[in-house]
């Protein structure tokens, strides 16, 4: 019957595909709740063995969890099933039920004078009590607001109750109430999101106590109010999937979707990393994920987006042009790889994280491709490039999915956006600048062809291990380390200071300022280019920490000077998230790390660098 409404256009094809799984949903109950009671019936249970024993057949973790995934199916048919059947007579002469938190009503409705209103708020732990009228006062007349259907405004006058009971019950209800407050006023006219959080108390929890963690995540969820729906479920939203399961999700996503509709692929994309991101971030927050587990998944969200990129865009460039081939006259299958230099080559993403990539494939420059439109090798896999660049970049509703950063290619942005596989080699051994080497220690491939990543690593490992003349590498990481501290450090520690020295008292730039991040990223870089000669294992991996736990069962470094640096670094980036959850820049007040700071350059002097 869903079929035959959704192909006469009785209704759009995403409310049956929501009233369809809501019918599974209460179907697959029904069938529980008959089996545990072994007769026909329709009720819950109320034993708390059996309503244990359903929210198992029903693949919960327990019967909260259970519940509120009823609940919200519960309002959303209701939801649908107002839209299409109720009587607008019916709808209009209705009063608004008794709702939780029916105490905040007549406040928030306005019927109760201004120093009430402000009493009932402070004894609620409101600290600036006027402020917090006078923003409830500003919502309740915005035009959205006065713009609202009925049974919209009757909706939001249900939840903002509900609001304030929740908010009185965090440490500040003055911040959970500036940072909800926008997201209200975003989807008021989509009242379909308050009947959710009101039908769903445990969301509407984990919502106030997410945004008052993070501005970020406020925003985010603001932004796009499609999130909502991962608070539902708290088991998934606190316990993101790993890299193989997050990559099986999303081509299952991209598999119910027509591959003529770029639109709906893009969109499809972006939801994906928003709604696991802020799983990341969640559990980041809940503590449930410590740092290096963030970073992982963070870098494992953008593999599995970079792997269906690539897909897309070859797909698009080939069914345009054909396929191109190799100098064996061997089709390309696809003879391409992206590698992923900086964080996302470290597995060290953060959350606002860009992507730093090259683009390298194995295909004749010169061989025509054997599509209708055809072309040279090097033209199409630069199409193939600029294709994938545009997926990840270009802005829809949902956003953008990465920013990029080519810059890091054979000859910098004066180069191709593409590479051979042997240009790319014997620019490496020929052309390329210590710092680029430096930049190839934390380079590896992140998706694309098993034998080109293959013989990328060969390169790699080759460059790498060369002999260097260890005073000359000194002298130019030295070089580039003051370079980049006296344009990109903190003022107070930039240029005019000594490169091995601190002021506690002045601002410190975690990532920049000396003793802090690069110090030590550059220290991994010369260990590596220093000795991956005499040590290969050293160029084995691209993250600071197995690097320096590397040098250390070398015996290039003591273990106590292996393990603070493994530590600091870590405080630093753990740092260095946070900020980036209160929304703000990477620095810190002088008094924070001054210790860890010290032994940084203590160890920095000791490998001879200045």
């Amino acid at each position: 019957m869903l079929g035959t409404l959704e192909g006469q256009g009785y209704l759009p094809a995403k409310v049956i595909d929501e009233l369809r799984q809501g019918y599974e949903f209460l179907r697959y109950t029904e069938h529980a709740i008959q089996a545990i009671a072994d007769r026909q019936t329709q009720m819950l249970p109320d034993s708390p063995q059996d309503q244990a024993r359903i929210a198992f057949m029903l693949g919960f973790a327990d019967w909260p969890a259970f519940h509120e995934q009823l609940m919200y199916w519960r309002g959303r048919v209701a939801w649908h099933f107002g839209q299409v059947i109720a009587d607008p007579d019916e709808e209009e002469g209705s009063e608004s039920e008794v709702v939780v938190g029916g105490e905040w009503l007549p406040l928030w409705e306005d019927s109760q004078d201004e120093e009430a209103a402000c009493r009932q708020l402070e004894e609620g732990g409101f600290v600036d009590a006027p402020k917090a009228l006078k923003a409830l006062a500003v919502l309740r007349t915005s035009p959205q607001l006065r713009a609202m259907q009925r049974l919209g405004r009757e909706r939001l006058d249900a939840f903002i109750p509900r609001l304030l009971a929740q908010a009185v019950e965090h440490a500040d209800p003055d911040l959970v109430l500036e940072r909800v407050l926008p997201l209200v006023e975003a989807v008021a006219r989509r009242s379909a999101y308050l009947v959710l959080l009101t039908e769903n108390p445990g969301a509407l929890r984990r919502l106030l106590t997410l945004c008052a963690a993070s501005p970020w995540i406020a925003e985010q969820i603001t932004r796009f109010p499609l999130l909502l729906d991962e608070l539902l479920n708290e088991g998934r939203l606190f316990k993101p999937p790993l890299a193989p399961e997050l990559a099986a999700e999303l081509r299952e996503r991209l598999t119910r979707i027509p591959e003529d509709d770029l639109e709906q692929q893009m969109e499809a994309l972006r939801h994906f990393k928003l709604a696991h991101r802020l799983r990341v971030a969640a559990s980041e927050i809940a503590g449930s994920l410590p740092l290096m587990k963030v970073s992982d998944y963070l870098t494992w969200l953008a593999e599995a987006i970079l792997e269906q990129v690539l897909a897309l865009a070859w797909r698009q460039t080939a069914a345009k042009h054909g396929v191109p081939s190799r100098t064996d006259g061997s089709l390309c299958d696809p003879g391409f790889i992206i590698v992923g230099y900086g964080k996302v080559g470290g597995l060290e993403l953060g959350h606002g994280s860009d992507l730093d990539l090259v683009f390298i494939h194995d295909g004749d420059p010169q061989a025509e491709t054997d599509g209708p439109k055809p072309i040279d090798g090097a033209q199409f896999f630069t199409r193939l490039g600029q294709r994938i660049i545009h997926l990840l970049t270009a802005q829809t509703n949902s956003g953008q999915l990465y920013e990029v950063d080519m810059r890091l290619r054979p000859s910098g942005a004066s180069g191709l956006l593409v590479s051979s596989l042997g240009a790319f080699a014997r620019y490496q051994e020929n052309e390329a600048w210590t710092w680029e080497h430096q930049a190839l220690v934390r380079a590896r491939v992140l998706v694309g062809s098993q034998d080109v990543g293959q013989a990328f690593e060969k390169v790699r490992a080759q460059v790498l291990g060369r002999k260097r003349d260890l005073p000359t590498l000194r002298q130019e990481v030295s070089e580039m380390r003051a370079k980049m501290r006296d344009n990109l450090g903190s003022k107070a520690t930039a240029a005019g200071t000594a490169p091995n020295a601190f002021e506690a008292t002045a601002p410190f730039d975690l990532k920049q300022d000396a003793g802090g991040i690069v110090d030590i990223e550059f220290m991994v870089q010369y260990a590596a280019l220093a000795w991956s000669e005499e040590h290969p294992s050293l160029a084995r991996y691209t993250d600071n920490i197995r690097i320096l736990e590397g040098l250390q069962e070398v015996g290039l470094m003591p273990p106590e000077d292996a393990t603070l640096l493994r530590e600091a670094y870590k405080a630093y980036r753990s740092a260095a998230h946070r900020q980036a959850l209160q929304k703000e820049a990477g620095v810190i007040t002088g008094d924070q790390f001054v210790d860890e700071r010290r032994q940084v350059l203590r160890i920095w002097r000791e490998l001879g660098l200045s």
